[in-house]
């Protein structure tokens, strides 16, 4: 295997002869010290990475190579076809896992290419434009800026880091040319660290490893290096891809340096690796028009907005356009308007030359896939394609008594048109019709996934009911398979044992189990159905007391694993419609812990609360007490629980077969469903 270290370009020194070989190869001064047992010292501007192989003779062992991550020599097709590279721009994408810190380190870098003024007020997580991914602290929808360095323009696409939002992530890979993947300095890689790198290495793309947050205390960037190479081993990567380059940062404080001890005071090296490693994009300048929509954003006054990359020709401003699906299925267009990315906006231009991204306007029925070719010998590029879903939920119409007191769409055709409106910009889900007329079926990559289209259609207005998440099956060679996840648990130790009980309660096999850093903390990993993974959440967060970390990732289709029980306790369900009073509720809480306090409405069949032993048990939380002519010496005092605060996301990991949500503009309530049997007593 091949070895690669860092040094001066302008610095000489003689190679000693390493004391024990090594077989693998890494971009890191820190892991050379070890190795190689010399003292380089790491310049933050410029680095050149050399490579060793064991072997018997001394010419192949002092052979020099380029960047690991450098433009791989022509092939003959590629000469034929007169591809080039610009030398101009550079296109990444920003890949990690949730919440190691993508979103921030793009602040970092848009503030330190003068992106704003410098007396203008910037919020934090800057490209999480969107309110709910500022509620919620996650990057949902994948969004372009571009900065200039050195006169090179820079092109960044800063993506979604949660496991069911992979379909954005594996659209946006067409648009680059290469990847920064960021990696927490303590955690190391973690399941969607797995999933976007193999997506990328699947793509051939360079990679850049940046170790993030390396001013933790209990950060440890030797063990997140060793790990990661070993990931890029397990995936299949080239010798060329192993060789990546790393940079250690800090988001937060801007710095960055390729030592995790000599930083430098900002996000210079940063800067250079992405210069010097990953590769302008190859371009056909005088071929044929071709570029693929792989993203969509509206807007009031302009339309339908494709978002791509061009990979040939020129696009200028009033153009006529073959837009195309497939060499039969082909129809004509023009362009009205043409953008490009400038800093944190689009800026109108006139003319974009191939390997820039940019966003079109005037084709109002152009669909996600489908490329914007020559008007005469255009040629279709390939389609997208991304992984298939694995969670389904039923969509129907609300049929509680309270329908129509808040939501604005109410009927079948309002939900219809709305979820398939859905499907043109997010791939990775699938809609049919259900069983009546008036329910949906939903399918995604998890019941987050789901869950986002739930919460953004009732803030548009919508109201209407979900069903429970089910797993979606499949037969091969008349067996029954069902998904299942790769699910790490990042737990204190004293609370390992009721967490790993439950998880072996939701048929989970362990397969590692590792202590981390000073902090007392335990990192579990199961393959676990995904099934077991419904609900699993809230009762990890209950067993742990709210100290547990829970990530999960699509791992394949596996033998069917058995019955399995996720929910011990049955539900409170409301006796008949009215008003909750204190004097009922302080009865009932006897029975379970209440959903609700008094003077809420409520109706027949609203779960109320959660039951303290398994089945239903209908209670009457609108009852009054009975008014006397007889006077008494003192009132009673009602005490009453605090009820309990049920987000969307708790509601549908609650409900079981016989229940639904009702989601409203203004409410989120649970029901039994009036289709199954009653199971109270």
């Amino acid at each position: 295997m091949d070895m690669a270290v860092s040094f001066y370009n302008n610095s000489s020194f003689s190679l000693l002869k390493p004391r024990t070989p090594h077989p693998s190869s890494y971009s890191s001064t820190l892991l050379a010290k070890q190795h190689f047992g010399y003292n380089l010292s790491s310049s933050p501007i410029t680095t050149t990475s050399l490579k060793f192989r064991h072997c018997n003779t001394a010419t192949q062992r002092h052979r020099r190579i380029q960047c690991s991550v450098s433009p791989p020599a022509e092939t003959a097709a590629e000469k034929k076809s007169r591809l080039m590279r610009r030398s101009d721009i550079r296109n990444i994408a920003i890949i990690a896992h949730v919440d190691h810190g993508k979103t921030t380190l793009v602040d970092a870098m848009l503030k330190q290419a003068k992106v704003f003024r410098d007396n203008q007020t910037v919020k934090e997580r800057i490209m999480d434009s969107n309110d709910l991914e500022r509620e919620r602290g996650i990057t949902i929808l994948s969004k372009n800026t571009s900065i200039t360095y050195n006169d090179t323009k820079i092109n960044i696409i800063d993506t979604p880091g949660h496991s069911d939002f992979g379909g954005e992530v594996e659209r946006i890979l067409n648009m680059v040319e290469g990847v920064l993947l960021v990696v927490d300095s303590v955690e190391g890689p973690m399941p969607q660290t797995r999933f976007v790198l193999k997506k990328a290495l699947e793509f051939g793309h360079a990679v850049v490893v940046v170790v993030n947050k390396i001013d933790r205390p209990s950060a440890r960037p030797d063990y997140v290096i060793n790990s990661t190479f070993e990931l890029f081993i397990e995936l299949n990567a080239t010798d060329e891809q192993c060789d990546f380059q790393a940079i250690y940062a800090s988001g937060i404080q801007g710095k960055a340096g390729l030592s995790p001890d000599n930083l430098a005071d900002d996000l210079g090296p940063l800067f250079e690796s992405i210069m010097r490693c990953i590769p302008g994009p190859r371009i056909e300048k005088d071929g044929a028009l071709q570029m693929l929509a792989t993203n969509l954003e509206y807007d009031e006054h302009k339309g339908r907005i494709a978002i791509g990359r061009l990979h040939a020709g020129v696009l200028r401003k009033g153009m006529e356009v073959r837009v195309c699906t497939s060499e039969d299925s082909c129809r004509y267009a023009r362009i009205s308007e043409l953008f490009v990315y400038e800093k944190f906006s689009r800026v109108s231009a006139e003319i974009v030359a191939a390997g820039d991204i940019c966003a079109v306007c005037g084709i109002d029925d152009i669909q996600i896939g489908e490329t914007i070719a020559d008007k005469v010998s255009g040629k279709p590029l390939p389609s997208i394609k991304v992984e298939e879903p694995t969670v389904k939920m039923s969509f129907s119409i609300n049929t509680s008594p309270f329908v129509g007191r808040e939501g604005k769409y109410v009927t079948s055709r309002n939900l219809r048109d709305r979820l398939y409106r859905e499907l043109e910009r997010n791939l990775a889900m699938r809609v049919e019709d259900g069983e009546t007329a008036d329910t949906f079926i939903v399918s995604g990559r998890g019941t987050l996934h789901i869950t986002i289209l739930i919460e953004n259609m009732r803030r548009e207005g919508y109201e209407f009911m979900v069903g429970p998440p089910k797993v979606i099956n499949k037969k091969v060679n008349e067996k029954l398979l069902e998904p299942y996840e790769i699910a790490t648990v990042e737990v204190p130790e004293e609370h390992m044992g009721p967490v790993v009980e439950l998880l072996g309660k939701r048929r989970g096999q362990m397969f590692d189990m590792q202590g981390v850093g000073s902090e007392g903390t335990t990192f579990l990993k199961y393959k676990i159905p995904t099934r077991g993974l419904l609900g699993l959440r809230n009762a990890i967060l209950t067993a742990s007391r709210g100290t547990a970390i829970l990530n999960t990732i699509f791992d394949g289709y596996g033998p069917w694993a058995g019955d399995i029980s996720t929910r011990d306790q049955g539900s409170l369900v409301a006796f008949e419609d009215g008003t909750t009073t204190s004097y009922a509720l302080s009865s009932s809480q006897e029975r379970g812990q209440m959903f609700l306090g008094p003077g809420v409405d409520v109706y027949k069949g609203q779960i109320v609360g959660i039951h303290q032993r398994p089945g239903d048990l209908s209670l009457n939380v609108c009852k009054k007490k009975a008014a006397t002519n007889i006077r008494s010496n003192k009132e009673q005092t009602v005490v009453l629980d605090t009820p309990l605060d049920y987000s969307l996301d708790d509601c549908i990991e609650y409900i079981q077969e016989d229940e639904l949500v009702e989601v409203t503009p203004l409410s989120i309530r649970m029901c039994k469903n009036p289709k199954f049997v009653k199971r109270g007593r």
